[in-house]
Formats: C-alpha cells, structure tokens, sequence
C-alpha cells in the first residue's frame, strides 16, 4: 500500500515539476556521462553563479525523485537527504511521505502565486542513467536546452544492466537527441563514444578536451606542487585563437581540467568571454570527495578520491598520482561495482598499472582483491600488498603503515563508504 501511494505521490511531483517549468521558463544545462557529471555542474555553477540566479540538484540527486525536487525548491539538507541512496528505499517512510506532501503544498502555491523572478534564471542538473530507460524517463520531467556529456569510457559505471558499454553510450546519448535546434550540445571531443553523439542532434555541437580537434582545448597542462607538497593543477585554455591560463587550487587530475573545459564552453554560449571565464574558473573547487587534496596525520598528504569510482576514474586518479611529489605512495582501493562480466577482468587489469605507480597497495572487498593479485603477479612485492573486508581493519593497518611525506590515494565505489578511512587518518587541525 505504501509503494502505492508513494508512486502516486510521485507523479504529482513530476506533474509539478514540468507545470513549474511550463511557468517560469528557466534555461536548463543537463549533464550526464559515467564520470565527472558532479564536477562539471559545479563548475558550470562556479561560471555563470555571479550573473544568474542559479538552482542545481544537490549531490548526486539525479534519478526522477531527485530531479523534480531540484526543480521544484531548495528543500533542507536532512529532508532532502532522505532520498540518498544512503538511505535503503524502504527505510523511513513517514518521513519521506511527509516531505513529499509539504513540497506538494508549497509547490502548488507556488505554481499558483509564483512570479517569474523568484525563481532561478537557471537550473543545472544531473541526468543520471543507472538503468535502460533513466534518461527517457528524466527528460520526461525536463528537457535541457543545453545538454553535456562528460566522458563514457569503454567499461562505463552501471554497465552491468545494460547489454554493452556502447548500450550505456546509446542511454545517455538520448539527452543530446532531445536537444531543441536552438540549443548546445557539449561533448567530450577524447572519448569517441561520446564525439559520436554528434550526429544524433541538431544543437550546435561544442567539443571540449586535449585533442587538437577540440573546440575549447586544454594544453600545457601540469601539478602544481612548493616544497614537494600538491598544491593543485593549471592548464591553458585555447578557444577560438585566443588562449587564457587557469589555475585550480587543491585538487587534482585531468577530470578537474574537463570539467572546467566543459563550463567554459557553457560560459561561451551565454556570451562571455575567454579572460571572463579564466576569471570565473579561479575560483572553482572540486566537490567534496573527488580528487581533494586532504592533510592526513603524521605528516601524510591525501588525494580523497572516495566518492566512487570506474575504470576510467581510477586509471585518471593513478596518473595524477604518479606526477605529484612524494616520498612513498600509498594506494588504498576498494571494489568498483556495477560492472557486471566485466568486474573481474577490469580489477585484474589495473593491478600492473598500480604496481608502477605505487609502493604500498591495501585493498577492500572481494573484487579489489584480483587487483591485489595481479599487482603481485606484476612483481610488486607481496609484503606491500595488504587486503581487508572492511574499512575498519583497512583504517587501521593504514594508520600502523603511514610516514611523513606519504601520498595516499583513497578511491573505491561509493557503497563502501571510504570516506570513514579518510576521515580515520585526516589531520583534522590542519584540514
């Protein structure tokens, strides 16, 4: 009876969303990809946030759920948070139930007595396809009239409930399809996946990457780093034949670099200019979780990548790594799910890529422990390699094996939760 009601619920929350829409006529950016969806919002927020009242889905807030709440209010953090996917689905019912009823009432008021200025010139959202039909269904509630696709990658996130990696591509592919002509399309011109989606759509295309094909290219890109500690990453900009250089403080990789790449070519389609969003990017900071530079305790520096993970994150997160200064690295992995046939093949295959980069490895779960394996069949030494089924006894051995000067990288799917080991061994008086 609940699941009944609650689904009924639902669609008046969607019928909401989409009169709210129908009402008040923001614009609309849709991002979507396997990685780097968060990073690029928040960019895109960083970029246009001083000139237009902006409304974003929190987090990770984008299944059909999520996405009518963003666009319907800026709700509290507890309520909203009930609808993590923290929480179990059927956990806190009455709570959920009562919230929905008060966004409801306040939105049907809203929708009735509402003006135009009071509610947000723009919303950027986060499309999310963890299944076939996601994005349908999303774009049910909300059609972007930019949409940006950040990377896909050949094992994307997810692909364990579709039929093939190019299965996930099709899914998110479907945002750019429904692209109005007088819209943008913003993609990623390194993952051929997702430059291919061009031919799906009559928006003007915009690409973004290293590629000497991009639109808005990104070159001369290096880490930053004063007396062998991280400080963060720069890069240039090259748009049009003029260039501007960007610097982003604490945080770290090539993720960071597409993602600004991503918002500025959003930045070009409202108007502004390259030395105007060189200036917009000098104050973007990368989300919670993602490729953040932490200070651990003992003297160890933290690249807290815990959020989640997939191959294509992890394989970034192990170059950014290998730049940066440090006396030892230490790489702490835990299982990256939803990866279907693919799980054990794509573990095993990032064992002699963390062999070359690491000196210590600890891992978390069953599946990261084929990457321990094939890290030891790669000639890193057995006695370097430790491997745990939780984080607490990671934590611990973590803590026992951690000198000054160490550089740790903590990254695993978000369902092992690692930011409990970073928040184990974070220097909390200097963080």
């Amino acid at each position: 009876m609940y699941k009944r009601r609650f689904t009924i619920l639902e669609k008046v929350l969607h019928w909401l969303a989409r009169k709210t829409i129908w009402k008040f006529q923001p614009g609309i950016v849709g991002v979507t990809g396997s990685v780097g969806k968060t990073s690029t919002k928040d960019a895109i927020v960083v970029m246009l946030g001083s000139s237009k009242k902006i409304r974003m889905n929190p987090g990770n807030f984008n299944t059909e759920i999520g996405l009518a709440l963003s666009i319907l209010g800026d709700w509290k953090k507890e309520d909203i948070n009930l609808f993590s996917r923290n929480n179990a689905p059927q956990s806190k019912r009455f709570q959920k139930v009562l919230f929905v009823l008060k966004v409801i009432f306040f939105s049907s008021i809203r929708l009735v007595f509402g003006r135009k200025a009071s509610f947000p010139e723009l919303l950027v959202l986060e499309y999310g396809a963890d299944k076939p039909g996601d994005i349908k269904k999303l774009l049910q509630v909300a059609v972007p009239h930019i949409g940006v696709v950040t990377a896909v990658g050949q094992v994307p996130a997810h692909v364990e409930f579709y039929s093939s990696p190019e299965a996930v591509a099709s899914e998110k592919g479907r945002l750019i399809e429904q692209l109005p002509v007088s819209g943008f399309a913003i993609l990623n011109a390194d993952d051929k996946v997702v430059l291919d989606l061009q031919r799906k759509t009559r928006a003007t295309v915009m690409t973004f990457g290293f590629s000497d094909d991009a639109k808005m290219r990104i070159t001369k890109f290096e880490y930053r780093s004063e007396n062998d500690i991280p400080l963060g990453i720069s890069f240039k900009l090259e748009h049009g034949g003029n260039i501007v250089p960007v610097r982003i403080h604490g945080c770290f990789g090539r993720s960071q670099a597409y993602a600004a790449a991503a918002a500025a070519c959003i930045g070009i389609s409202f108007g502004l200019n390259l030395v105007q969003i060189s200036e917009m990017l000098g104050s973007y900071s990368s989300p919670k979780h993602r490729m953040k530079l932490v200070k651990g305790v003992k003297g160890a520096n933290i690249v807290d990548d815990s959020y989640n993970a997939s191959p294509l994150s992890m394989e970034s997160a192990f170059e950014a790594i290998k730049a940066l200064p440090a006396t030892r690295r230490i790489a702490v992995l835990g299982d990256m799910l939803e990866l279907g046939k693919y799980a054990v093949e794509v573990h095993e295959s990032l064992g002699p890529k963390v062999s070359k980069v690491f000196d210590y490895l600890i891992t978390v779960g069953p599946r990261a422990k084929f990457i321990a394996d094939s890290a030891n069949a790669a000639k890193m030494a057995k006695k370097r390699i430790m491997s745990f089924e939780n984080t607490e006894e990671a934590a611990t051995a973590l803590q026992d094996l951690i000198n000054p000067g160490d550089l740790i990288l903590i990254k695993a799917s978000r369902a092992l939760h690692f930011e409990r080991i970073v928040g184990e061994i974070e220097d909390i008086i200097h963080s």
